[in-house]
């Protein structure tokens, strides 16, 4: 069953004065869109609204986002001076993506980095790999290992040089590994829940105020494929 992130049930990694991260579930959108939908955005300015019995309206600034079939961390800022320091430190990679994915086969090498140019589409809202630098192109670049290995998908385990329109979904899905569940980048079939098996797994990043050194790891879905690999 479907479980939709409420003010109640959501799932809070880490929070002091100045930001909040949260493991978002699949199905979750980060900022408002066309869908009308409530963001995940609103739903932590309810949460903090009610925990503090703030009067009016609570402040919360978006760092980074991820994609609405994913699932993972998410940082928030809660003063505008953490807002404008974390945005510096995302855009200057001063953080550490990790991300874990379940994805169909093995890929072609157990670990390897691969290097791509991503071209967007906005139309269909899909990026496309080319091994060469083509026009309106972007690089991508992302380190991969294999760490388990199930009876038809293997789960990999990443890490993020380059923030590209679904970098992972398409690059893996070049080297013949589509992510599970990613009808767009070439799964089979679709997740029950509509979601994808990509997880944003570990951020490290340096805190906006206090200056020191944050590691956040968000457990997995309770899901079967990755219940199993979680306790490995």
């Amino acid at each position: 069953m479907k479980i939709v992130s409420t003010p109640e049930n959501l799932q809070v990694l880490h929070e002091d004065n100045h930001i909040i991260v949260i493991n978002k579930r699949v199905g979750d959108i980060v900022q408002g869109d066309q869908t009308g939908d409530m963001p995940l955005s609103d739903i932590v300015k309810l949460y903090l609204k009610k925990k503090y019995n703030k009067p009016g309206e609570v402040y919360l600034g978006v760092v980074h986002r991820l994609d609405r079939p994913t699932s993972g961390l998410v940082v928030f800022a809660k003063t505008s001076k953490a807002l404008s320091r974390l945005n510096e430190s995302f855009k200057n990679r001063e953080t550490q993506k990790t991300y874990w994915a379940v994805v169909k086969d093995a890929p072609p090498k157990v670990e390897d980095t691969l290097e791509h140019f991503l071209v967007r589409n906005q139309k269909n809202n899909t990026s496309k790999a080319h091994n060469k630098e083509v026009p309106n192109s972007k690089k991508a670049k992302l380190t991969y290992r294999m760490f388990h290995q199930l009876k038809t998908y293997s789960a990999l385990e990443i890490d993020l040089y380059t923030g590209r329109h679904h970098q992972i979904r398409c690059q893996l899905s070049a080297v013949g590994c589509p992510i599970k569940g990613d009808l767009k980048y070439g799964a089979d079939r679709s997740n029950p829940d509509g979601g994808i098996h990509l997880h944003a797994r570990k951020l490290t990043f340096i805190h906006p105020v206090t200056k020191e050194t944050l590691t956040i790891v968000a457990p997995t879905p309770d899901e079967v494929i990755w219940n199993n690999i979680e306790s490995k």
